[in-house]
């Protein structure tokens, strides 16, 4: 339950009335309950703030008594789906008394008077946020030292986890006047709260000091269509070129018609699996028609593909399932299309189709894992103090400068480039659909292997050198046990510090890659089984940094490498046992979607999925695949292991999605006996 929260102290406009005569304070609280507040407090000081927050059980929405703004804005405040804690920020020019932000890559990284950002704030708080509940505890903490000038107890954390203190002259402890919610917000960034920035755009939010301001801003409130612009707002404001120019023009009337039916997200992407799976059989039969019929259901499937977040967003039906199954649906029917690539290619005797539709998953699987994994690195940094994120200067700092600076400059030539060259996903279907109705699958599959390769050594190099920069150990923040996947032999072998965690995960890569390669330009793969212990061994060597620090500067890329490792070792075993294409292609799918799904509760900050143990670990299934081979029941081996991960990943999303909050939900709802338990 959402309450919601007034704060009229330290602002003159608590007595300003609207064009109908009723106190804005009045009107705001009526906002709120639209925005999907269950219930609206009004408070006069921030201790009364604070107590209310010391007794919430849910997020608390707080809002000035000086803003005036469509419903959606707060709507939208309420149900962001980007973070638990996020705070409205506006491009109205600063004032004084009012809070000064800086964001990175989303986030509030520093907020407080103008003056001691040094010039570096990219916004003004714009007079309301939702804290989450596990925030609420500082929330009150900010709130009683704001409401009596105190500067807070500790600051941001540094980069080895201690607590530094506030730099003088900025923060909350600044004793400014102006709104209390300023007081808070900043008081809440010095405690080194992670808050998200919600920016407004194409409606209306403004804060106002006296009549002739109130008069100007409701003026500009009534002359925007609030449905329309958030129909208008349902389409991402930065998004890939094809995405923009061939798709968003006119996807959103297909969003109000979806809303008309009363289609949920969910349901969206459900029916974009199926046109996925569609043009993947189209491609299989082969024949032009069908080629070309293919590529259509190809085009129509991400253009829903694009509805349903674009659903989500107009209706506001966010759900942690319903992005979760949106991530793994991506990446499922991308696959799909080529496992339906490979089949045509072999089936038209153009070729070895599943080799290159193997290829072209494994290449953009481990392409994700980078881009997943240096998100959070980028994610880290930016919360990090600059200091902290590297030494100034060298090429690291020119390329993020520029970087930033072609970020800014949206629309231009280098803006798209940039955008492009990366080979997003709009893109990689675009690719698929034109290459497969003017040419063949086989020209399809190359096309994207040559452009997914490219674009990964481009964005590799780039990285890299960005990320020696920053320096952030990304993967010391997390769980890396869980995101290594490893199992329990690679947690028990000894730890080998000096070589370093990703130096190992290479080595593990080399082993398998060369006996992959040996086995492809060899005359007799099967002559090659002696081999696959000895490539064990080397994969094996990855888990010698299971137990090491991973505080290097490009740590963050250990998981990709160990999928790399993973996936080649499979590959090399299907192919020395001489398993089928498609048996290989079946494996490697399963792994993928198991790696997914630990990304995917990464980006939701997760937990680990309830029968995580049962998948046995990198280690543990490349052991029984290499005991298949030296039996000779690789394919028998591949296909039990294959169906037993399948079976555990089913079971695990059960338990995960329906099982478990269908308890939490009954116990919840289970009344309460004396003493406060609740009767068995």
């Amino acid at each position: 339950m959402t309450l919601a929260i007034v704060l009229a102290a330290g602002t003159a406009a608590a007595s300003l009335r609207t064009a109908s005569g009723e106190p804005l304070a009045d009107r705001l609280a009526a906002q709120l309950r639209r925005a999907g507040a269950a219930d609206v407090r009004f408070a006069a000081t921030l201790d009364e703030l604070a107590a209310l927050a010391d007794t919430a059980d849910g997020p608390l929405l707080i809002s000035g008594t000086d803003l005036v703004a469509h419903t959606a804005v707060l709507r939208h405040l309420a149900t962001s789906p980007v973070g638990p804690t996020v705070a409205l920020v506006l491009t109205d020019p600063p004032v004084p008394g009012r809070t000064a932000v800086r964001e990175e890559r989303g986030q509030i990284v520093d907020a407080g008077p103008l003056d001691a950002l040094d010039g570096d704030a990219t916004g003004v708080f714009g007079g309301a946020l939702r804290v989450g509940v596990d925030d609420l505890p500082t929330l009150a903490a900010a709130a009683r030292a704001a409401a009596v000038g105190a500067r807070p107890l500790a600051a941001p954390i540094g980069p080895a986890g201690d607590v530094s203190p506030l730099p003088a002259g900025g923060g909350a402890g600044h004793d400014e006047p102006g709104p209390a919610v300023d007081r808070l917000v900043a008081g809440l960034a010095a405690l080194g709260t992670l808050i998200f920035a919600q920016r407004v755009r194409l409606l209306v939010a403004h804060r106002v000091e006296d009549p002739a301001g109130l008069v100007a801003a409701e003026a500009a409130v009534t002359a925007v269509d609030e449905d329309r612009a958030e129909l208008r707002l349902s389409v991402k404001e930065r998004d890939d070129f094809f995405s923009t120019y061939f798709v968003s023009t006119w996807s959103p009337y297909v969003v109000r018609l979806a809303a008309r039916l009363r289609l949920t997200p969910t349901g969206v992407t459900v029916i974009s699996v199926l046109f996925a799976l569609a043009a993947a059989v189209l491609f299989g039969v082969g024949g032009r028609p069908a080629l070309v019929g293919g590529a259509v259901l190809l085009y129509l499937g991400f253009v829903l593909d694009c509805v349903d977040g674009q659903l989500a967003r107009y209706t506001r039906h966010f759900s942690a399932w319903g992005g979760w199954l949106d991530t793994m649906a991506d990446r499922a029917k991308e696959y799909l299309v080529y496992a339906g690539l490979g089949f045509g290619v072999s089936h038209a005797g153009l070729g070895n189709g599943w080799a290159l539709a193997i290829a072209a998953m494994t290449l953009q699987t481990v392409r994700h894992m980078t881009d997943t994994w240096y998100g959070v690195l980028h994610d880290e940094a930016a919360r990090r103090p600059r200091t902290a994120a590297g030494a100034s200067g060298g090429i690291g700092d020119r390329l993020n400068a520029a970087s930033t600076r072609v970020q800014a400059d949206t629309g231009s030539l280098s803006y798209w480039l940039k955008r492009t060259v990366v080979f997003p996903i709009g893109e990689r279907w675009a690719l698929i659909a034109l290459t497969v109705a003017l040419f063949n699958p086989l020209v399809s599959l190359i096309a994207v292997l040559v452009w997914g390769g490219l674009a990964f050594a481009y964005t590799g190099a780039l990285r890299t050198l960005r990320a020696r920069w920053m320096w952030v150990p990304v993967l010391d923040t997390v769980d890396a046990t869980l995101h290594r996947d490893d199992g329990p032999l690679a947690r028990r072998l000894p730890v080998v510090r000096p070589m370093g965690p990703l130096t190992l995960a290479v080595i593990a890569a080399l082993g398998p890659a060369v006996l992959l390669v040996v086995a492809l330009l060899g005359d007799s793969p099967a002559g090659l089984r002696w081999a696959v212990p000895v490539a064990l061994l080397v994969l094996l060597a990855g888990g010698l940094g299971a137990g090491a620090a991973h505080n290097g500067p490009l740590d963050w890329l250990v998981p990709a490498a160990l999928r790399a490792a993973e996936y080649l070792f499979a590959i090399a075993v299907g192919v020395v046992g001489d398993a089928p294409g498609w048996l290989i292609f079946g494996y490697v799918f399963v792994l993928t979607v198991h790696h997914y799904d630990l990304t995917a509760r990464l980006e939701k900050r997760q937990t680990a999925p309830p029968l995580h143990v049962a998948t046995l670990g990198w280690d543990g299934r490349s052991v029984l695949l290499a005991l298949a081979a030296i039996v000779g029941i690789v394919s028998i081996g591949m296909a039990t292991l294959g169906a037993y991960l399948l079976v555990v990943f089913v079971a695990s999303v059960v338990l995960a999605w329906f099982v478990r909050p269908a308890r939490s939900a009954r116990a919840s709802a289970a009344p309460v006996g004396a003493g406060g338990v609740a009767p068995r």
